[in-house]
C-alpha cells in the first residue's frame, strides 16, 4: 500500500506543480483543447455510417435481436430463474455438480439438500475414479473452488460498472437531444439487451484461466482466444481478443472513467458554486486518489465495496424518484403516451426523424448497459460456479435493472419536470439545454429536475452522482487492468503503470469538457462490439449447450426433492 501511495503521489506531483504555475490561464481549458482532437479522431473513426446509420448500431440491434429469437427470449423465460440464481437457490449443485448430489445414488440423500456445507463431506469421501458429469471428483473438486466471488457480489460488481452517471447524465443527455421517443428505443435497446448479456457472460465463465493462486483471468479476451482455436480459427480468435484488449482499456479509460469523473465535477462544481479554472483539476486529482486506494486490492476488494455501495444507492435513487414520479401521478400517463408517440413521430429539434431519435437512444442505452460490448463478463467470469450458464442467466438482469428500471425513472423524472416548459427538447446539439436562461448539460439537467420536487436535493444528487462515478470507476479498472495484463502480462510492475495511467484519465476527465469526454467515451465502448461480436456469434451454439446442462441439472434436482 505504501508503494502504492508513493507512486501516486510520483505521478501526481508534477500535475500539481504544472497546475499551480498555469492556473491562472486555465488549466481546465488546456487540457480540453488537448484532449478535443483525440476525442473527435476516435468518434469520426468508430461511428461511421451505412446508409446514414453508424455500423456498429445496426450490429448491434441485429445481433441482440438475433440471440433473442435463438434463445427462444431468455431475457422473459428465465427471469425468475436468473433471481432464484442470484439468491443462492442452486448453490449446491453449483459448488458439487447435480449428479453427485441428486442423481441415482446421489450423496445428498438423507441430507438437507439445500445446505453445501452438510454433503460436503459426503463429496470429499467420494472415490477418486467416480466420474460425474464427464469429469473425475478431484476435477469436480477443483473446478468447486474456482471464482473469487458470490453471483451476488460478481452482479453487484458489474452492475456497479454499468448503474453509473450514464443513467443520470446519459439519459439527460438522450432527452436533451432526441426528446422523450429516446426513452422508448432505450427500453427496447435494454431489454434487447439482456439477451446479449447473457450470451457472453456465459462464455466469459465458460473460457476463463485460473491462475495457480486461484486468480481468475476472463473476459472476450480468453473466449476470443481459446473459442475461437477449437472452431479451428485460432488466429483470427488472437487478433480479435488483442482488438478487444485494447478497446477495453480506452473504455476504460473513458466510460468508465473519464466520463464518471467529468460529471462527478460537474454537480460537485455546482453545489459548492466552483469557478475557478483549475477547479476541475483539483477535484480529478481528489478523486483519483480515492479510487487508487480502493483499486489495489483487486477484485476481492472491489467486489466487497460494490457489493454494499451499488445497493445502497440505487435503492436511495430509485426512492428519490419514485416519490417524484408519484406525486405527480397526475401526469404519469401523460409522460408515457409522450414517450410513445415522440418515440415515432418525434419533434425534437434536430432529430427529426424516427431513425434520429431511436440511434439517440440506442447510443445511450447501448452506452448505459455495455450489453455487447463484453466488459461486463470479466467481472462475471470471477463467479464461484462450475456452470457457466448460471452466470449468464444472473448477467440478464443487468440492462434490465439498468436500463429499463433505472433509465427509465431518470427520465419519467426530466419528462414531468418538462411539462413545466423549463426547455426545448434539442438542446444545442450538443446535450445542453436553458434552463431560466442558465446552459445546464448531463447531470445538471437532471439536478434541475431533482430541485424542483426535492428540497436540498442538489446536496442528494451529488452525493449519487460522486458514489455512481466512484463505483463505476473502480468497476472498470478491473476490466482494465483485466485486458491490460492478458496484454503485457500479470506482473505487479505492469499493473502498476495500469493504475496510474487510470488516475491519469480520472484528472483528464474531470477536467475537459462534457462534449469532448462522452464523444471519447462512446467511442471506446463501441469499438468493443467489434471484435466482441465475432466470438458471440462463433461460440453461440456453446452457450446452448451449457444452457441445456444447467436447466438439467436444476431439473435433477427438483425431481430429487420432490421425490424426498
Amino acid at each position: 500500500m505504501k508503494k502504492y501511495l508513493l507512486s501516486l503521489l510520483t505521478l501526481f506531483l508534477p500535475l500539481l506543480t504544472f497546475a499551480q504555475d498555469t492556473a491562472e490561464m486555465g488549466i481546465d481549458e488546456q487540457i480540453n483543447e488537448a484532449f478535443a482532437p483525440v476525442s473527435n479522431f476516435f468518434s469520426n473513426l468508430i461511428f461511421f455510417e451505412i446508409g446514414g446509420i453508424p455500423f456498429v448500431l445496426i450490429l448491434l440491434v441485429f445481433s441482440a435481436t438475433f440471440f433473442t429469437i435463438y434463445f427462444g427470449f431468455p431475457n422473459i423465460r428465465y427471469f425468475w430463474r436468473a433471481i432464484q440464481t442470484v439468491r443462492g437457490k442452486y448453490e449446491d449443485i453449483e459448488a458439487h455438480g447435480a449428479k453427485i448430489l441428486y442423481g441415482e445414488g446421489g450423496v445428498a440423500q438423507g441430507q438437507d439438500m439445500n445446505k453445501v456445507d452438510d454433503i460436503t463431506e459426503h463429496v470429499e469421501s467420494l472415490s477418486d475414479e467416480l466420474a460425474i458429469d464427464g469429469d473425475i471428483r478431484d476435477t469436480i473438486r477443483d473446478e468447486s473452488t474456482d471464482g473469487e466471488v458470490s453471483h451476488f457480489q460478481a452482479l453487484a460488481t458489474a452492475v456497479s460498472g454499468t448503474v453509473g452517471n450514464g443513467n443520470i447524465a446519459g439519459v439527460a443527455l438522450a432527452i436533451a437531444l432526441g426528446g422523450p421517443g429516446a426513452t422508448f428505443w432505450m427500453i427496447i435497446c435494454g431489454l434487447l439487451g439482456m439477451s446479449t448479456k447473457f450470451v457472453e457472460c456465459t462464455l466469459g465463465v465458460q473460457y476463463r484461466d485460473v491462475g495457480e493462486d486461484g486468480t481468475v483471468y476472463g473476459g472476450p479476451m480468453y473466449y476470443l482466444s481459446k473459442g475461437l482455436k477449437e472452431k479451428g480459427f485460432a488466429t483470427l480468435g488472437k487478433v480479435a481478443a488483442v482488438l478487444f484488449a485494447i478497446f477495453c482499456i480506452g473504455g476504460s479509460f473513458g466510460g468508465g472513467n473519464a466520463a464518471q469523473s467529468n460529471q462527478a465535477t460537474i454537480v460537485l462544481k455546482d453545489l459548492f458554486s466552483l469557478e475557478s479554472t483549475a477547479a476541475g483539476f483539483w477535484i480529478g486529482v481528489l478523486l483519483a486518489i480515492l479510487v487508487g486506494v480502493i483499486i489495489i486490492g483487486g477484485i476481492k476488494r472491489i467486489a466487497s465495496v460494490t457489493e454494499k455501495v451499488v445497493p445502497f444507492m440505487a435503492i436511495l435513487y430509485i426512492v428519490a424518484c419514485i416519490y417524484i414520479i408519484f406525486s405527480n401521478y397526475d401526469l404519469i400517463d401523460d409522460a408515457v403516451n409522450l414517450i410513445v408517440t415522440e418515440a415515432f413521430n418525434p419533434t425534437a429539434i434536430g432529430v427529426g426523424s424516427i431513425i434520429g431519435v431511436l440511434l439517440v437512444g440506442f447510443k445511450r442505452a447501448a452506452f448505459s448497459n455495455e450489453a455487447g460490448a463484453g466488459s461486463a463478463s470479466i467481472a462475471h467470469s470471477a463467479v464461484k460456479t462450475k456452470y457457466s450458464a448460471s452466470e449468464g442467466l444472473v448477467a440478464l438482469l443487468e440492462p434490465f435493472i439498468d436500463t429499463v428500471v433505472i433509465c427509465t425513472m431518470t427520465a419519467l423524472v426530466i419528462i414531468i419536470f418538462n411539462f413545466g416548459g423549463f426547455f426545448e427538447y434539442g438542446g444545442d446539439g450538443a446535450g445542453g439545454v436553458l434552463i431560466d436562461g442558465v446552459s445546464y448539460e448531463g447531470s445538471g439537467i437532471t439536478s434541475q429536475a431533482f430541485a424542483q420536487y426535492i428540497p436540498y436535493s442538489n446536496v442528494f444528487l451529488t452525493i449519487a452522482v460522486f458514489l455512481f462515478a466512484v463505483s463505476t470507476m473502480i468497476s472498470w479498472s478491473y476490466y482494465g487492468l483485466q485486458s491490460w495484463k492478458y496484454l503485457f502480462g500479470r506482473g505487479k510492475t505492469m499493473d502498476m503503470v495500469y493504475k496510474l495511467l487510470f488516475c491519469l484519465f480520472i484528472i483528464i476527465g474531470a477536467a475537459a469538457n462534457m462534449k469532448s469526454i462522452w464523444d471519447f467515451s462512446d467511442a471506446m465502448i463501441f469499438a468493443m462490439i467489434f471484435p466482441n461480436m465475432i466470438g458471440l456469434f462463433f461460440l453461440f451454439p456453446v452457450v446452448k449447450k451449457q444452457l441445456r446442462r444447467y436447466l438439467d441439472a436444476i431439473k435433477l434436482k427438483k425431481d430429487a426433492l420432490s421425490d424426498s
